[in-house]
């Protein structure tokens, strides 16, 4: 079968080898990776192409060739016991989802919620109205409303709840991540702006050569400052919720920034800027940053890049009070508006496909605030948004 896998990827016109097929082979005889197909293609794709520029048109020969097949091999692993206890979700059709209907707003949600807290004796399963799991209430965990408040779920189901009644904890993102792809750096590269500054200490050969010709031959050594990136970018990051399957490409961003700028800050925020950003998940009710306090602190000549899904209930934008974890003294678009009138340049990038933007409420509201200076988070997107930093 693999004699024909790589027979199918040469018909492709891919540039494999004798060498790297067996090389393939020697891998799969040592057991280095499982039995899943997912496993195998990145196997593969490790193995047989060399050049990241095939790495697409690997993908669609690998996907015509095991087109319906499981595994490469026999998969002798049993069902997780995780899916086994997870059977008390409920998985409700779309019709059962037309007929659900919200309460009527955020006030009418948060003051029911409260009223069911007080009235509410033992634990609720499958129904409309108590707080429990796997029904159709506003008010859980693993079921579906429109409009609810998240109670106990250890992660996001329909990414419907207006407000999370649970400490969460969000993991910081990694900087040194390898990049596996060098666009990223290369887009950010353009952003750079070198200036020598600083005390002389760098040896100008050029000027030295030119010196000493001039001194008829006697050696004339100059000196110059160190070449230093003169450009300042501030990065702001959303984390957790709907934002934990783009963690990937988060973390390969922050580490080409953190390896392309001398001048970079980060601080966290989740779902919309507020009155404060962290820097550290692991101590973010401990140590916040007021956003005024910031704004105060890098001018308007820092770079400002915001890194979100723009995905939350229309509420954390617009009411006081709405955010999903605590009571906004404003509305988010307050805030949001006052960081982008403040920085000059600003940019917002999104690793949510643009063909999903027009359909979700908040990214619409966010846009008519930022302007047509969201992006997404693609090389050709991160590209053409460090054009507009760089005016």
């Amino acid at each position: 079968m693999l004699t024909g896998f790589f027979l199918h990827l040469k018909s492709f016109r891919l540039p494999v080898s004798t060498r790297e097929y067996l090389t393939l082979l020697e891998a799969l005889e040592k057991r280095v990776v499982s039995l899943s197909l997912d496993d195998f293609h990145a196997l593969a794709r490790l193995a047989l192409v060399k050049d990241e520029q095939h790495f697409d048109r690997f993908d669609v020969a690998f996907a015509s060739y095991f087109r319906g097949i499981e595994a490469v091999f026999d998969v002798r692993g049993g069902i997780p016991e995780e899916w086994l206890r997870r059977e008390f979700e409920r998985h409700l059709s779309e019709e059962d989802k037309r007929r659900v209907e919200a309460l009527g707003g955020l006030d009418k949600l948060m003051q029911t919620f409260r009223e069911r807290l007080a009235e509410q004796r033992s634990r609720h399963q499958g129904g409309s109205k108590w707080i429990g799991t796997g029904g159709t209430s506003p008010f859980g965990a693993y079921g579906y409303h429109p409009e609810g408040i998240r109670v106990g779920q250890d992660g996001g189901g329909a990414r419907r709840a207006v407000k999370v009644w649970d400490e969460r904890s969000f993991r910081d993102l990694d900087g040194d991540v390898e990049i596996n792809t060098r666009n990223l750096k290369i887009a950010l590269r353009r952003l750079r702006r070198f200036a020598r500054e600083g005390v002389p200490e760098e040896l100008d050969l050029d000027g030295t050569i030119d010196g000493t010709a001039r001194n008829a031959g006697l050696l004339d050594i100059r000196l110059q400052p160190e070449r230093r990136n003169r450009v300042k970018v501030l990065l702001f990051l959303d984390v957790g919720g709907s934002m934990d399957p783009h963690v990937r490409r988060c973390e390969e961003l922050f580490s080409a920034a953190r390896s392309e700028f001398r001048h970079l800050e980060h601080f966290y925020f989740h779902n919309c800027i507020y009155d404060h950003v962290w820097r550290s998940n692991a101590r973010r009710r401990a140590e916040r940053f007021p956003v005024l306090e910031l704004l105060r602190t890098y001018g308007p000549d820092w770079r400002a890049i915001v890194v979100g899904d723009a995905a939350m209930s229309p509420y954390e934008l617009s009411e006081a009070g709405g955010s999903v974890e605590y009571a906004n003294d404003e509305p988010g678009l307050a805030w949001l508006a006052r960081v982008f009138e403040h920085f000059r340049r600003v940019i917002w990038l999104n690793p949510e496909p643009p063909r999903g933007w027009d359909y979700t409420r908040s990214t619409q509201m966010i846009l008519r605030v930022l302007g047509p200076r969201m992006f997404p988070l693609t090389p050709n997107g991160l590209a053409e948004g460090i054009e507009v930093l760089r005016k």
